[in-house]
């Protein structure tokens, strides 16, 4: 047994990384040799450990099972040619998750917890890491209530984990999006800018009645008129109308998603005129129609850039034919490149895992 500072680190007698084929992964199916863990009870938080993955005890009335106090963060590590580790933005990650927890009555993770054991994890499990393009190893932080008892109300006790997955490219071949016309993904003064579990969960059913359909994403649309366009499936979205970069802005609806505001920086510099405002439906229909609308894609950490070949609205499919200037293909590269340490950082997005 090894201790790090106050982290306790428990490792694994024999790596599984060897029954690994990494050509083909499924994407967060496969998890490394390790996780990190700390419990909070008593009004504080307990002895951070590393211990070797597996599965957890928990009581069947543990109040996450019954009334959903249950967070979680998205996020990935990097490694170069010359195999050094880097993570990108990840203090927004840690400020993202603790604002998505007291949303949720839950408590706040210290920096310090949060910062020493994702570096120490990756430090471990560092050979997990794969350098090339589209090689990453995707990082799940997340935060469930833990108290027995099936009492309405929040518990007092809690457990925060962060597992590991060696990841390659998220989507693949043509993705085709309807823009939601009864469902929506969160409504105003509820949950939507956190990432809480039920999100999620809530998704799922409209997303499995557009499949059937023959989409493989939903557009979603306000709560309150369906009139107005917030995120695609489980990402942020953009549209590009002529040469502008048209996105909604976050509120209590819409994550503060972290590939959503580097990508508005780059476009910022890089001269496109981008418009953070409401988006209504008629709006994209219209320049659709106009022949105006370049394309639409969505942003997210596991996928980073999603083009759309198409969209559908009131029965009606529309076809997009990205510009040879893809501004989607454009960011994606202009983040990779970042993320991979192939050329500056001029924005301090990059940490070096050491």
């Amino acid at each position: 047994m090894e201790t790090t500072s106050t982290l306790r680190i428990t490792k694994r007698d024999n790596s599984k990384i060897a029954d690994v084929d990494f050509s083909n992964l499924a994407f967060g199916s496969v998890f490394t040799d390790h996780m990190f863990s700390v419990e909070y009870a008593d009004g504080k938080w307990q002895q951070p450990e590393i211990v070797p993955y597996g599965p957890i005890s928990m009581d069947p009335s543990a109040k996450v099972f019954h009334y959903g106090q249950a967070v979680f963060e998205g996020m990935k590590a990097f490694k170069d040619d010359n195999g050094d580790i880097f993570l990108f933005r990840p203090e927004d990650n840690w400020e993202r998750i603790n604002t998505s927890s007291a949303r949720l009555a839950m408590p706040e993770l210290p920096k310090e917890v949060f910062m020493e054991g994702l570096m120490e994890l990756l430090k471990l499990d560092e050979a997990w890491i794969k350098a090339g393009d589209g090689n990453s190893l995707y990082i799940r932080p997340f935060h469930i209530a833990t108290q027995p008892g099936v009492s309405a109300s929040p518990s007092d006790r809690y457990k925060f984990m962060i597992i590991l997955a060696p990841a390659q490219s998220y989507y693949s071949g043509e993705v085709s999006v309807v823009f939601a016309e009864k469902y929506s993904r969160a409504a105003s003064g509820g949950v939507g800018y956190a990432k809480a579990a039920g999100n999620y969960a809530a998704q799922f059913y409209p997303t499995n009645l557009a499949k059937e359909e023959g989409y493989q994403q939903v557009i979603w649309t306000d709560a309150n008129t369906h009139e107005y366009l917030e995120e695609a499936g489980t990402m942020n979205v953009f549209f590009r109308v002529g040469d502008k970069l048209l996105t909604a802005p976050t509120n209590d609806t819409i994550l503060n998603g972290i590939t959503r505001k580097s990508i508005i920086q780059l476009a910022e510099a890089a001269g496109i005129t981008v418009e953070v405002r409401p988006v209504a439906v008629k709006d994209i229909v219209e320049a659709a129609q106009a022949g105006e609308l370049k394309e639409i894609f969505g942003v997210g950490t596991a996928a980073v850039v999603v083009p759309f070949k198409s969209f559908a609205y009131k029965g009606e499919d529309h076809k997009l034919n990205a510009p040879e200037n893809s501004y989607g293909v454009q960011f994606k590269k202009d983040l990779n490149d970042i993320q991979y340490n192939r050329t500056e950082d001029k924005y301090g997005w990059r940490v070096a895992v050491k």
